[in-house]
């Protein structure tokens, strides 16, 4: 009971959620109408940050992220953006791969990449191609049953790659005899990333 009073008695003294953010040497980071940006040699990420419950400030290679009032909604925002930070700098660092697998028993597939889509041919005997969208700049590769999708920004890379397994999922069938479909086998990073902290964090300001 003490340590609960304790902590509700600590939220109310505090008057905002602040963390500090390091960037690593490898990036920058500007804000611009509380549109985040990430740059490194590699690639410059873009995401839009507003939300009325936190401000973002840039201080040389540090991220101050302000949150108030003093919820848990706000906490919650403040570690979304958090997440979305750290994503963006790993990606603009060391980038994203996601390998996925065709798998058949009864119907031989095959699967190209037409401009920003994935086509999918002969998915359970079908007559037209099942379609997958690419987003963004992420790139497409199909190796005979291994498709490689990679690139920069996390959520684009990790959203085509979901589009391609959504729309290779078998319907309407007893899934123990077809298993036919496209699956995600292998997360990494294009460049091989470190066992260590990319991003440090701290409670407060420096």
């Amino acid at each position: 009971m003490k340590i609960m009073m304790k902590k509700m008695v600590n939220i109310m003294a505090e008057k905002e959620i602040i963390y500090t953010l390091t960037l690593p040497s490898e990036v920058s980071a500007t804000i611009n109408n509380k549109t985040l940006t990430i740059k490194s040699e590699k690639a410059e990420l873009k995401k839009s940050m507003k939300n009325y419950r936190a401000n973002i400030k840039i201080e040389g290679n540090k991220i101050i992220i302000e949150g108030k009032p003093v919820t848990r909604r706000t906490r919650d925002v403040v570690k979304t953006i958090i997440s979305h930070i750290q994503n963006m700098v790993e990606g603009a660092i060391y980038g994203y791969v996601y390998k996925l697998k065709i798998v058949y028993s009864h119907f031989p597939m095959t699967a190209q990449v037409e401009n920003d889509t994935v086509l999918v041919k002969n998915f359970l005997g079908e007559k037209f191609p099942r379609k997958a969208k690419i987003k963004g700049n992420t790139k497409v590769e199909v190796k005979g049953t291994e498709i490689i999708v990679s690139g920069y920004d996390k959520e684009d890379v990790s959203q085509t790659a979901s589009n391609i397994e959504q729309h290779t999922k078998v319907k309407n069938k007893d899934i123990r005899r077809y298993q036919d479909g496209v699956y995600l086998v292998e997360q990494t990073n294009i460049t091989e990333k470190p066992n260590k902290k990319i991003v440090e964090l701290i409670r407060g300001r420096e």
